[in-house]
């Protein structure tokens, strides 16, 4: 327990904001070092791969014996921002919790991969136990993307806070852009301006009744698809009408549904806005996509991890993570992590024990996958 507190509180201390997400943000170079030079210093073999300056991931390795399976271990170094937080990267424990950003989502669950990386060399095992430190999950999740061009494995867990729930499941998403084209004018000429943010309404409202169809979808570990409104922008002082108007949306997706299938529920939006409205000038973008993931329950990695952990019950996230892209290169992939709470909050914390049932539920994992 002392190693993993010292190595979590270690990694929190680091201010690795990404800085895709706030402009300045730190990146993950400084914690990328830390986690290096402890796996070197307790004998395990490491790669950076740094294919975007300053945004580098770590692979760790604990080398088998030949002829076993490899697993993955999968957690990410960077954070989102900190505003409102008075003290993000002071690491404080109080009782069974440890506070600091970063601390629950998911540095945590990178600190316990580590630790039962270090223990499993110690086991002898005949396959390898590899954890990939990467960079940029919280936005474009480069990292992972550039780990798997040459890390491959037979099975993998990501160690996302999942509250000790062997999760199988996850939502994806896909963002869009909705740009409404009316006409600037004078305010006191309505005759020569076409207003391009009235002309957004109709589609908000269909949006709305889109998000309520929705509802009639429901995945037993996920519930709900759904789609909202996430930012507007439009108009440029008081007394002109509105040239544009710009909508960006979220859907979060189910599994079988695709990025196609999202395309076309907005282009029959639009389709029924423009029959409404002839006049109707709007453009759609996909900005950002990512497949959600759900692994076979009788996948084996899943009754290990399960049996290891103890516990039966699966579940599912609402939140996306890597574990969609290492899925998708055809590793079967289970997540498990601590419980705590503050993502993406302003008061962060981790419990300790759990990581520490992380950390053993892993090493008891790789002990029966890679012998």
């Amino acid at each position: 327990m002392d190693d993993l507190t010292g190595l979590l509180a270690a990694l929190v201390a680091i201010d690795s904001i990404n800085p895709s997400l706030v402009p300045g943000g730190a990146g993950e170079s400084e914690a990328a070092r830390l986690v290096a030079q402890w796996a070197e210093g307790n004998g395990l073999e490491t790669r950076t791969i740094e294919r975007e300056q300053g945004r580098p991931s770590v692979v760790v390795r604990a080398p088998g014996a030949g002829g076993g399976r490899a697993l993955l271990l999968c957690g990410h170094l960077d954070t989102v921002g900190v505003d409102g937080m008075a003290e993000p990267f002071a690491p404080r424990v109080e009782g069974d919790r440890l506070y600091g950003r970063g601390s629950y989502d998911m540095k945590a669950g990178v600190a316990a991969a580590l630790i039962a990386c270090r223990d499993a060399a110690r086991l002898g095992l005949a396959g390898d136990v590899v954890v990939a430190a990467v960079a940029d999950e919280e936005y474009a999740s480069l990292g992972i993307q550039d780990v798997l061009e040459s890390v491959s494995a037979d099975a993998a867990v990501v160690t996302e806070p999942t509250e000790l729930e062997l999760v199988v499941a996850h939502k994806g998403f896909v963002w869009l852009e909705l740009e409404v084209t009316g006409r600037a004018a004078h305010g006191s000429r309505p005759h020569l301006g076409i207003d391009a943010i009235v002309k957004t309404g109709p589609l908000l409202v269909d949006l709305a009744e889109l998000d309520h169809a929705l509802g009639a979808n429901v995945h037993p570990l996920l519930g709900r698809g759904s789609i909202h409104a996430s930012l507007i922008d439009g108009g440029t002082e008081f007394s002109s009408y509105p040239s544009r108007c710009t909508l960006k949306l979220e859907r979060r997706t189910l599994p079988g549904e695709t990025t196609l299938d999202v395309e076309a529920e907005i282009d029959g939006v639009l389709a029924a806005c423009r029959s409404a409205d002839p006049a109707l000038a709007v453009e759609r973008r996909t900005l950002l996509s990512r497949e959600p993931f759900e692994v076979d329950q009788n996948a084996e990695i899943v009754s290990i991890v399960s049996n290891a952990l103890g516990a039966s019950k699966l579940g599912g996230a609402s939140y996306w993570a890597d574990s969609g892209f290492i899925a998708a290169a055809g590793i079967p992939t289970v997540l498990l992590g601590p419980s705590g709470e503050g993502a993406h909050a302003v008061e962060e914390w981790v419990s300790l024990a759990d990581t520490a049932t992380v950390a053993r539920t892993l090493l008891a994992t790789a002990e029966v996958f890679c012998r």
